[in-house]
């Protein structure tokens, strides 16, 4: 790597002060708006979605595990689909070890999936996970919740996604979802969030951050082009 900007020590310290600065009242912001998305108003989930998994079939009440909160993160995997898309995969090796922690702070964290739970069984074994991960095949729940699409949503342009501010041209998308447990016996809808909003999921990707180069991306074909499933990379 070509060395640039290369200054002294004390220079470097006066440079990463003024960035430091700039970076607390990032850190400031971000705290501010995250008070503010937990004073987001909350909509009853009116919709009787019944899951498939490991256990057998589950309302969604059923899939918060005793906790009060649930994080639902809708990975794309669709019916008949030979493997899970490798973006939801990659962000999958990231909040894998992260369930254990989530549990102790009243939280459980779910994916679904519209695939059938036996190819969700069969790539969740190939990918080495132990995260809980349910289908959604009986049931319009990524349908309703904007991740999902019929053939009738993707003419045209494409259907209408992460709130209507963009187009999506596939079948499945991603994105994650939040609810919480009524002490009233019903499930409320907190918030969702998707393509971008996903960022702060992935600590690959906030490491990347840091070094030299970033994410360096801006020459590919697309974002994301380099991600590969973590047993498809070659030493």
């Amino acid at each position: 790597m070509q060395p640039r900007n290369v200054v002294s020590p004390e220079k470097w310290i006066e440079a990463r002060l003024a960035h430091l600065e700039r970076e607390k009242e990032l850190t400031r912001q971000r705290d501010r708006l995250a008070a503010e998305r937990r004073e987001l108003p909350w909509t009853r989930v009116d919709g009787s979605y019944v899951f498939v998994g490991p256990d057998g079939r589950e309302t969604l009440r059923d899939l918060f595990a005793g906790r009060e909160q649930l994080i639902v993160y809708h990975f794309m995997l669709g019916p008949g689909w030979d493997e899970g898309c490798k973006s939801c995969s990659f962000w999958a090796d990231n909040y894998q070890g992260a369930v254990v922690h989530l549990a102790a702070r009243d939280v459980t964290l779910v994916s679904v999936s519209r695939a059938p739970l036996d190819e969700i069984e069969a790539f969740r074994g190939r990918m080495g996970w132990d995260f809980r991960w349910v289908s959604a095949s009986e049931c319009a729940f990524n349908f309703d919740l904007g991740v999902s699409f019929r053939e009738q949503d993707l003419a045209g342009d494409g259907a209408p996604y992460n709130f209507g501010t963009q187009r999506f041209g596939g079948e499945e998308a991603p994105g994650l979802s939040v609810f919480a447990a009524g002490d009233d016996g019903h499930v409320y809808h907190t918030y969702s969030t998707y393509s971008r909003g996903l960022d702060p999921l992935n600590g690959t990707y906030q490491l990347l951050d840091l070094v030299p180069r970033g994410r360096d991306e801006d020459a590919l074909d697309y974002p994301m082009s380099w991600v590969r499933h973590h047993d498809r990379y070659e030493d």
